[in-house]
């Protein structure tokens, strides 16, 4: 079989790719070793597909060159993918801070993709794994379980090592290193942290409990969102952000009351309330379950007068920087990305073809360039696959 373009994977980045790619009159062929198209599509945002955010800046995104993806996401916008969005009549709803969710299922993302694939003529072949890549005078011949495939321009879009349930592979990681390509160290991202020993016998009965609004920070890297304890450590929004940052043995500080001085509110509380004890105070504020915890293990549960202001200065910083000690995280079993990967240095930021190797691309999450929770990864699938689409 001969084509133009052979993308490796279909995903996001991949289909966006061959998409842009068949409008150009190009013959297409998309496989991937997955039994189902969009995997990881379907299963994004609660089975809600986050598909961008109108937030999008490069400063979301994480990459040995931070100047990377700028190009693409400056000629691929939010406001693109959803004029497509729009053009299919998909009701969607912002949830907050610019998350863009469908109203119904991740399903119509993956149907509108595959229309538009079939509109521009591209053939989409699932259960399709590739077994051999060589590089000829005239592009590169495939072998894949369903024969050669000759083809003049190669795109890799397999992904990263996130969730392998949904068929994550090394794939293009070992494609890359073939071709001369630096793959930079990988690990999980957007994942939530694991505690251990005291640490995690501290909080184990806690899982559960809820917070709605704390600030995670490691360094100067900082965000304001929920917080969920579970019976292996930490998760929810802000702890799956701080994990993209988070390196064991870093200082991860967890601020309980973001909204205010803990320090000045607790003396005020103590003239407030001179006979309600500290854990009914912080129970105001603080899931009850959490309160009381802080007060058996860290603070002792006195009245409010009974304690010095010393005393409420000191505990009230302790709540606005409140430390954790994480052991490590869930890894890439439950892992929303892949950091590291695919050396930028090797790539064209314009077109991301290959430096070493014409016609051969990488997109997606392949390449080292990760963005934050809430959108940004997709838009940086949608931008990358349309950058490659525009000239393979």
């Amino acid at each position: 079989m001969k084509v133009d373009v052979m993308i490796i994977g279909a995903g996001a980045a991949g289909l966006m790719c061959a998409i842009a790619a068949g409008r150009r009159g190009r013959r297409v062929l998309v496989v991937d070793h997955a039994n189902k198209v969009g995997k990881k599509i379907l299963m994004s945002g609660g089975g809600r597909c986050n598909f961008t955010n109108t937030g999008v800046t490069p400063d979301q995104y994480l990459s040995a060159n931070p100047h990377f993806a700028k190009s693409a996401l400056a000629r691929y916008t939010p406001w693109d993918f959803i004029a497509l969005v729009e053009k299919h009549g998909i009701a969607y709803h912002e949830k907050e801070l610019g998350q863009l969710f469908c109203d119904d299922s991740s399903k119509q993302i993956v149907r509108m993709l595959l229309d538009e694939c079939a509109a521009a003529g591209v053939v989409v072949e699932a259960s399709c794994g590739v077994r051999q890549v060589r590089k000829t005078p005239q592009g590169f011949i495939v072998a894949s379980s369903q024969g050669e495939v000759y083809t003049e321009s190669l795109v890799v879009a397999s992904g990263g090592l996130s969730i392998p349930s949904m068929g994550a592979s090394g794939l293009g990681y070992e494609l890359a290193r073939q071709f001369g390509h630096n793959v930079l160290p990988t690990r999980a991202g957007l994942v939530p942290l694991t505690l251990s020993g005291k640490h995690q016998e501290h909080y184990r009965d806690l899982a559960g409990v809820a917070l709605a609004a704390v600030q995670a920070s490691v360094g100067k890297q900082a965000f304001r969102a929920g917080l969920l304890f579970t019976h292996r450590g930490i998760s929810g929004p802000s702890v799956l952000q701080i994990s993209s940052y988070w390196q064991p043995d870093d200082d991860l500080r967890i601020d309980l009351l973001p909204d205010q001085d803990a320090a000045i509110w607790l003396i005020e509380q103590r003239t407030a309330r001179p006979l309600a004890e500290l854990k009914n105070v912080l129970g105001d504020s603080l899931p009850k379950r959490l309160a009381q915890r802080l007060c058996e293990q860290w603070f002792e549960s006195r009245t409010m007068r009974q304690f010095r202001e010393a005393e409420l200065v000191q505990i009230g910083h302790q709540l606005n920087a409140w430390p954790v000690t994480a052991s490590g995280t869930e890894g890439y079993r439950t892992a929303e990305v892949t950091l590291g990967g695919v050396d930028t240095d090797g790539l064209s930021s314009t077109t991301m073809q290959s430096k070493h190797v014409p016609g051969l691309y990488f997109i997606g999450e392949v390449v080292d360039v990760t963005g934050w929770l809430g959108g940004y990864n997709f838009q940086w699938a949608w931008a990358s696959g349309q950058a490659a689409g525009e000239v393979a």
